[in-house]
């Protein structure tokens, strides 16, 4: 591979091909169906998938046989499949893995930044979708072109873009079962959906966390009544509320105390975090928007990254039954209702925790209250087998060439369904999960934004993995 020309290519080829359609896929609200139920009759899922998939049949023409099709099974949301042939002797295939459903807009953005208007400044291009997760179809593109270009041996790719990641991939299980027989057995899977530690070097996700979301509900009262007359006598649901999470987590410390979420770290991650801990020092929390004065829980960046990716964490991320700060009345109100998102250890069986976490929230309600933990879904963690030989070679040289800097793996906070499925699947495959949310990319929130140097280089990178791997992984 001559590398020069390699990135020459990509880069030409991004700011030629790549930035007009990511930028208006960025304008499609394309909000995933947990969030939109009425998706289908909005239409903006099917924009979406249509732009990428004419996208890729105007693009891949340089390669023959290929297939680009949108898939659509009734009821679900759609899949675009792109099936690229291997160039030499065939083998099991590559799973290349990415999603276009988005989450929700959210309030926060700065002036001048909105989440359905794209936005460059300077090498960031800010908006919706555009880092989580937009650029993976235009990465594992670029990558199988910039291969052709230099009439390099690939094996047969397999182009996966779901559009229900963020709905916990509900979805995909039924593509998996629709497209078995065309799947085959994958030897490696690149999923381009994670994090990065910094902008600097290629970062490789070697877990991530399952979680249990619900609601847990505490009425008190049928009725609202005046606080003068109510407190004192009537138990604050608020109070009870926050006293049943006490069972969870320590209040003081936040770290969860309930055994049915704690597990054995394993002792190649541990080492993972303390090496990743010395490659980020203060950044692993520096990026955070703290207030002034305030300070991440620990000063230990290994136990830092240690807690966010293998330790089970408990946050309330949205709240029910009490009125805005203007609008409160001396009223005893009748309920809370809080949403909880519960992040569990990669290994750990996010049915059972589902389940653990239902009964230790409703057993003994306090005062007689009635308390209900209602489940909206739970997601499975993954934890990727360990790196072949090749794998880790060429991880490391590819990082070298493309960013000039070693390559660094460590575990993830959040969760790619995706993954388990076909780790339970195929557990004779290998794994790449890399991704460019990067400092203050803050995806799912305000002010989102792809830093497009990052893509560039996983670009590359992904083309060198997939040049390098074997076509008889025995």
């Amino acid at each position: 591979m001559d590398n020069h020309s390699l990135q020459a290519f990509v880069e030409a080829h991004w700011d030629r091909d790549v930035m007009p359609v990511l930028t208006e896929y960025i304008t499609i609200p394309c909000v995933s169906p947990a969030f939109d139920p009425d998706w289908a009759a909005h239409g903006h899922m099917t924009k979406a998938i249509e732009l990428f998939a004419n996208w890729a049949r105007k693009h891949l023409v340089p390669i023959s046989g290929v297939s680009v099709e949108i898939q659509t099974l009734r009821g679900r949301t759609p899949l675009l499949f792109i099936d690229v042939p291997a160039s030499a002797a065939e083998g099991d295939p590559i799973i290349l893995y990415g999603h276009l459903d988005k989450q929700p807009e959210m309030d926060g953005w700065s002036e001048g930044r909105l989440p359905w208007t794209p936005s460059l400044e300077g090498d960031r291009l800010y908006g919706r979708g555009g880092g989580d997760d937009g650029y993976a179809l235009f990465s594992a593109v670029l990558a199988l072109l910039a291969l052709e270009e230099q009439n390099l041996p690939r094996p047969r790719c397999i182009l996966l873009i779901e559009a229900c990641e963020e709905s916990s991939s509900e979805d995909l299980p039924y593509y998996f079962e629709h497209l078995e027989a065309r799947l085959g057995s994958p030897s490696l899977v690149i999923a381009l959906d994670s994090m990065c530690g910094n902008y600097d070097q290629l970062w490789v996700t070697t877990s991530l966390r399952g979680q249990v979301a619900g609601r847990l509900t505490v009425r008190v009262l049928d009725a609202a009544i005046h606080s003068g007359e109510a407190s004192g006598i009537v138990p604050s649901s608020f109070r009870i509320a926050t006293h049943l999470l006490s069972r969870i987590e320590d209040p003081a410390t936040g770290r969860i105390i309930a055994p049915e979420f704690i597990v054995q770290i394993p002792s190649v991650r541990l080492r993972e975090a303390d090496t990743a801990a010395d490659v980020l020092g203060a950044a692993a929390y520096d990026s955070m928007p703290f207030v002034d004065g305030a300070t991440p829980v620990s000063d230990d960046v290994a136990s830092l990254l240690t807690e966010r990716s293998w330790r089970a964490q408990l946050a309330v991320t949205g709240a029910d039954g009490l009125p805005a700060v203007g609008n409160a009345a001396s009223v005893m109100l009748p309920a809370t209702s809080l949403k909880l998102s519960l992040r569990l250890p990669p290994t750990l069986n996010h049915t059972a925790a589902g389940s653990a976490l239902k009964r230790l929230l409703e057993k003994d309600p306090p005062y007689g209250c009635q308390v209900s933990f209602d489940i909206d879904f739970t997601s499975p963690g993954w934890h990727a087998p360990l790196s072949a030989g090749w794998l880790v070679d060429i991880l490391e040289d590819a990082s070298l060439k493309a960013f000039g800097r070693t390559c660094v793996s460590y575990g993830g906070g959040g969760g790619i369904p995706f993954l388990n499925m076909l780790g339970e699947r195929f557990p004779e495959a290998q794994f790449v999960v890399t991704g460019v949310l990067g400092p203050q990319s803050n995806a799912h929130g305000p002010n989102e934004f792809l830093h497009v140097p990052t893509a560039i280089r996983i670009t590359n990178v992904i083309a060198a993995i997939i040049h390098a791997a074997p076509t008889d992984p025995a």
